[in-house]
């Protein structure tokens, strides 16, 4: 059996061809620019890589960047103040506070500062139980980047056994109420589960999401199952970094039905579903119909 690989790039760029159509509509038919505001504290290099590349991408669908950059010793109360001004100016319907942050600051605290309803990266406690009582809500840009790519996979989702390997508030509890709403029976797995293998191996979709490189080899995967791999790890191969996923891709990839490769798979997916919820932000403030497919 070969199988299928679910490309990340190639689905995130259709995505964001949905999204700069709509965000041309918004302009023409109501005069509405979605303004996405990003907030970066401090020099850590990954971050600033990911702000840059949420800057571009942003300007590219046709939204309004809004960039703040603060120095490393910024103070808890000036990073409030921020974005405390961000939630009341009208022009900025989505805020991004880039984590981690520098250790002196309490990243709850900010958080939970956020506006619920431009809250872009769904974190927020009030957006977290809306999710989690199966009401509308902002969704975390990763799980509902694997949500689009299941659904476009197997259409319809309900009735299949689901296993999320993995149990952070950002990748692991979402991912599980999502496919909850699409009507999946799901297990939630982590490292400590007992016997982890027999679990995944029930399982018709398997989303990975534990952070420990090639964990999940292709004796844990059922034939035939879809593979969504969240994990990207850094490790030295032959003398050379390189970049793997949570699942050991050579020996999965000649069981399963479907898998998304790392690099190339779920990572394009979720700056793709930043524009998408900035997006969704933006209408729901104007009173306006959400857009079709780039929702939970």
């Amino acid at each position: 059996m070969t199988a299928k690989v679910i490309d990340g790039k190639v689905f995130a760029a259709t995505v964001r061809a949905q999204v700069q159509a709509h965000v041309a509509k918004l302009k023409a038919d109501h005069g509405i620019q979605p303004g996405l505001a990003v907030v970066l504290v401090g020099e850590d290099p990954a971050s600033q890589v990911y702000v840059r590349n949420k800057h571009a991408s942003t300007i590219e669908v046709g939204m309004a960047s809004f960039e703040h950059r603060l120095p490393e010793d910024t103070s808890e109360a000036d990073l409030l103040a921020l974005v405390n001004s961000l939630n009341g100016d009208p022009k900025v319907h989505a805020i991004l506070v880039q984590l981690p942050l520098p250790a002196h600051l309490n990243s709850e605290l900010i958080i939970n500062t956020i506006d619920p309803a431009k809250d872009v990266d769904g974190f927020h406690i009030s957006n977290v139980g809306l999710l989690g009582t199966g009401q509308k809500s902002m969704v975390p840009c990763t799980p509902l980047g694997c949500l689009m790519m299941l659904r476009d996979h197997h259409g319809s989702l309900a009735g299949l056994n689901a296993v999320v390997v993995g149990r952070s508030n950002i990748v692991g509890k979402p991912m599980a109420q999502l496919l909850l709403g699409d009507s999946c029976t799901v297990t939630i797995a982590h490292s400590r589960t007992k016997d982890l293998a027999a679990v995944c191996r029930g399982a018709d979709i398997l989303v990975a999401a534990v952070g420990r490189p090639e964990m999940i080899t292709g004796d844990y995967v059922k034939p035939g199952a879809t593979v969504i791999d969240v994990g990207i790890n850094r490790i030295e191969r032959d003398g050379k970094n390189k970049l793997v996923g949570d699942v050991h891709y050579e020996s999965a990839a000649k069981v399963v039905g479907a898998i998304t490769p790392v690099p190339g798979g779920v990572g394009p997916m979720t700056i793709a579903c930043l524009l998408a919820n900035a997006l969704t932000a933006c209408c729901r403030a104007n009173g306006l119909p959400e857009p079709k497919g780039l929702t939970a």
